[in-house]
């Protein structure tokens, strides 16, 4: 029977802030996002992959890994944001069996709009406070935990 590995004093308070800052970073983005844009960071983080993709367009399930999302979520977006006229859907150009989501005109603009005060935000509460090599160690520990989640 193999024994229970357990958290070393070190590690139990560093995970302990670091899932504090898991988990409340999304709602002060959030509720940034809420206040200045009627925006949810997910719907945000959408429009702002569209906004740097090639014609403004990505298929679905590209967009739904870039933004760390599943498909079903994204879609229940998109139809949010179709109905504010920010993105569309089409067809797959190439095979015409799956959807890509277009940012239109006014979804463009929307993120142009909101980028400034959601940059401020992001370098408020986490940047301004960390040294270039903080920030280096930052960029590389969440490398490697990425690396080690399967999604």
């Amino acid at each position: 029977m193999e024994e229970t590995r357990w958290l070393t004093p070190e590690q139990q308070r560093a995970w302990r802030r670091f899932a504090a800052v898991v988990t409340q970073l999304p709602s002060a983005l959030d509720t940034q996002l809420q206040q200045d844009a009627h925006l949810t960071h997910f719907g945000y983080w959408v429009m702002a992959m569209l906004s740097e993709a090639p014609g403004r367009a990505l298929r679905m399930t590209e967009l739904a890994m870039l933004s760390n999302g599943s498909l079903s979520r994204l879609s229940h977006l998109v139809g949010r944001l179709e109905e504010r006229g920010w993105v569309r859907r089409e067809r797959t150009p190439e095979d015409g069996r799956g959807y890509v989501a277009v940012l239109t005109d006014d979804g463009y603009r929307k993120v142009v709009e909101t980028a400034p005060g959601h940059a401020d935000k992001v370098l408020s509460l986490v940047f301004d406070a960390l040294t270039p090599e903080q920030v280096a160690q930052l960029d590389e520990i969440s490398a490697i935990i990425l690396s080690r989640i399967e999604l």
